[in-house]
């Protein structure tokens, strides 16, 4: 089987709620994800879905494979670095502000569609 790679580094969203659209996904053809994106509504769905469309070119350019038959085999959210900021507060106080990165990795795999005969009954 051909697997696909896409990478996504220095998203600036958590890696939670990016986990959160990337659990809708994992394990749906190409073609379904798509759609689930579309109608998703979380904002770590724009980033998810251009990566997806790369998957997916490269999955055509690179290896000439057939875009239809395209799964998300597996899609890994990770932790990037964070960038630290502070809040003035109320008498001469800061709070800390953490803004967080993500990197994605996204896996599609080509699958063989075989579907057995049910009238053998």
């Amino acid at each position: 089987m051909t697997e696909v790679k896409a990478q996504l580094k220095y998203l600036r969203a958590s890696a939670r709620k990016v986990r959160q659209v990337a659990d809708l996904i994992r394990g749906k053809s190409v073609k379904q994800a798509n759609e689930t994106l579309k109608f998703a509504a979380k904002a770590p769905r724009w980033p998810l879905q251009k990566l997806l469309q790369s998957a997916r070119a490269n999955a055509k350019h690179n290896f000439g494979l057939d875009t239809e038959t395209l799964v998300v085999k597996e899609i890994r959210v990770d932790e990037g670095p964070t960038l630290k900021r502070f809040m003035p507060r109320a008498f001469g106080r800061a709070a800390p502000i953490r803004k967080r990165m993500s990197h994605i990795s996204l896996v599609l795999s080509a699958q063989n569609l075989k579907v057995k005969d049910q009238k053998s009954k």
